[in-house]
């Protein structure tokens, strides 16, 4: 089979409706628009969250919060995800895109207490957390801030 010969499934593609072509189409005439009125005519319709008139949905709900255009978002790793690596391993934010634990490096990476490290690693991230530290040390790593 060559790209040519393809073919979608038959009945999988409809075809479109060709407006305005004559009384006998079914759609001649008014093309399915009906009589005047705003949605007859060319550029006809309103805009999207428009109620007639009456006050919009979006603006009669009350409006919470704010959203920090600084906002800085980590990457997270945690503890668990980490004894997947061989004992004295230099674990680097390089190493983790690699082999596909985070898929980006984001802001930096973050690493977290969840679950425990039972493997002497060397851990270099952007972040740690405090309980983090403690369990990599006891585990005999090291952890080094970029």
């Amino acid at each position: 089979m060559k790209l040519h010969e393809l073919k979608p499934a038959e009945g999988s593609r409809k075809e479109r409706k060709r407006l305005g072509r004559g009384i006998g189409s079914g759609q001649g005439k008014t093309a399915g628009k009906g009589h005047k009125g705003q949605n007859a005519r060319s550029g006809g319709g309103v805009r999207l969250g428009f109620e007639g008139g009456q006050t919009p949905l979006f603006q009669r709900l009350p409006k919470r919060g704010f959203t920090n255009i600084n906002r800085k978002e980590f990457a997270v790793v945690n503890l668990d995800t980490l004894n997947r690596f061989e004992d004295g391993t230099v674990v680097t934010p390089e190493l983790l895109i690699e082999t596909g634990i985070v898929k980006s490096e984001k802001a930096g990476i973050k690493i977290l207490a969840k679950g425990n490290v039972e493997k002497k690693l060397t851990v270099k991230a952007h972040k740690f957390s405090s309980s983090a530290v403690v369990a990599i040390e006891a585990a005999g790593g090291q952890t080094e801030v970029l």
